[in-house]
């Protein structure tokens, strides 16, 4: 899922906010981003996920780590040869509307999900699944052929292409979140709409005020109900990250999702144990328009990644001490190894920006005729430093950044839709497996920004993916990955730590690979 950051509306719209008393627990969080909609399908981000993962539950759902439990389904069963998962709904799960959840309700939202007209950007997540890729590219009409099917109301019989390592994890993502068919066929589009919407997860949202939060309360439908602690969220859009950080401190915010890293030596000092960091799933990159002069020149590409001191950015830049990243999956991503490295890695800087010179200079670049590129990132304090940063360490190859940095949601559609040079991006798992990372860069994905294509990256990636050996599988992915970093695909910058800050009176919250913190978890102590 993107790593994105986020909007604020003036503090008035968000009223009154602690609210705890001894027979009431709510929590406020600062979210970051402004949801673009609480359709599951139609998400995107870090900050939609935690909303949508709290009203919503799929077969599969998360344990206060972030390890796979069983949610709707009670219990699965996998074939001999790997590609045939039958589970079995709990009994009595039902909408916030009384009505029954079943298995129909599930191929209903699979089928919804791959179908062309629906659009959904990560409908690829699941083209593990039968014919799932071929009905999304219109290749296969009849919805009946995709590998999804009710044998009753409580049995769902779900058939992949191949062996698929990571599959039962890719079911906790909100692409594999049932839909209530019989709300989303009456009310179409205006079904997530407060006063429409229904849902299965722990908690049903209540307010949704654009640009400013979504409040949620209990679901009390939900199987697991009376083991719910807090009775509620308030979810806050907010981008400000040093606003948010005063509001804390107020008392105002319970939770922080993020925060301004020049702050953290601050926080360790005044707010000891508060600040959580801890090694995260997830790259930050800058991507480059491999579709348009002069960034569709390997050369170019290679040059402006060369010239990025990455070992200055975690502790200088940045302060919370993340790692230089000479790869496009991040180290420890299961079914791996070690990953592939790009070539000049161990150079020293001083060498990687004389060679980097020396590429421009080859492609036609210099003193008299320098590089000038815009430089787009999303409105974030971090972001800007890195940006600014960067910018510098490019000056000395005579290329000219100018600084672009637009409100989340406007940044991110236009950087799908091309308009983009150089453009900051990053990426959060959604599953532990590097396909989720090498995804990133097959041909036609809606997220591969810079638009770079290969057919031997994709070829490999393919063939990887239908490898039931893990060993050869993990072999044939590096190979990718090599290819791409070769070729300077894109530029990768760091991997991340999540940076939260929790409250001392909320318990149960976590640290875990992939920052995942359901509210089902969570508790309130005064």
């Amino acid at each position: 899922m993107n790593f994105l950051t986020k909007k604020f509306l003036a503090s008035a719209v968000f009223g009154s906010l602690l609210a705890v008393s001894a027979h009431a627990a709510t929590l406020n969080i600062h979210n970051g981003g402004d949801p673009q909609s609480l359709d599951p399908q139609k998400l995107s981000s870090d900050y939609e996920n935690r909303i949508a993962g709290d009203i919503f539950e799929g077969l599969v759902t998360e344990d206060p780590k972030d390890d796979p439990i069983p949610g709707q389904a009670e219990s699965w069963k996998v074939s001999e040869d790997g590609k045939v998962y039958t589970f079995k709904l709990r009994d009595g799960i039902k909408w916030s509307d009384g009505q029954p959840v079943t298995a129909g309700d599930f191929v209903f939202a699979f089928q919804r999900l791959v179908d062309p007209k629906s659009a959904a950007e990560y409908a690829y997540l699941q083209f593990t699944i039968k014919n799932a890729e071929k009905i999304n590219k219109g290749e296969i009409t009849d919805f009946s052929q995709l590998g999804v099917k009710a044998i009753d109301d409580k049995t769902l019989e779900i058939t992949l292409e191949n062996p698929t390592p990571y599959f039962i994890n890719s079911l906790m993502h909100y692409t594999a979140y049932p839909l209530p068919k019989h709300v989303v066929e009456a009310k179409g589009t205006d079904w997530v709409k407060i006063g429409n919407i229904v849902t299965n997860g722990p908690y049903k949202p209540t307010e949704w005020i654009p640009g400013a939060s979504v409040t949620t309360v209990k679901n009390d439908q939900y199987y697991g109900e009376k083991d719910l602690k807090i009775d509620g969220v308030k979810f806050f859009t907010l981008e400000d990250q040093e606003a948010a950080l005063k509001r804390y401190r107020a008392g105002e915010f319970d939770i922080m999702t993020d925060f301004p890293t020049d702050q953290y030596e601050w926080m360790k000092k005044n707010l000891p144990g508060q600040a959580h960091v801890t090694p995260f799933l997830a790259s930050y990159y800058y991507v480059l328009n491999a579709t348009k002069p002069p960034f569709d020149d390997k050369r170019v590409r290679q040059a402006l990644s060369m010239a990025v001191n990455r070992e200055v950015i975690g502790p200088k830049i940045l302060g919370t001490g993340e790692l230089p990243a000479y790869s496009w999956v991040p180290p420890g991503t299961a079914n791996y190894g070690e990953p592939a490295y790009v070539s000049w890695k161990d150079m020293p800087y001083k060498d990687k920006v004389e060679e980097a010179k020396k590429l421009l200079k080859e492609a036609g670049f210099g003193p008299d005729h320098p590089l000038k590129a815009q430089l787009r990132y999303n409105t974030n304090d971090n972001h800007k430093r890195v940006a600014v940063a960067i910018a510098s360490m490019w000056k000395p190859l005579g290329v000219q950044i100018e600084l672009y940095n637009t409100e989340t949601k406007v940044h991110y559609d236009e950087m799908q839709h091309g308009q983009v040079e150089i453009g900051r991006a990053g990426w959060i798992a959604d599953y532990n497996d590097p396909d989720n990372f090498l995804g990133l860069l097959a041909s036609g994905v809606s997220m591969n920004y810079g638009r770079w294509s290969n057919a031997d990256y994709d070829k490999l990636v393919k063939e990887a993916n239908a490898q039931t050996d893990l060993k050869k599988r993990a072999e044939i992915f590096k190979q990718a990955e090599q290819l791409a970093l070769d070729d300077s695909a894109a530029i990768p910058l760091y991997y991340y730590v999540s940076k939260n800050v929790v409250s001392p009176k909320v318990q149960g919250f976590e640290d875990n690979i992939q920052d995942i913190h359901r509210t089902r978890w969570l508790s309130v102590k005064e």
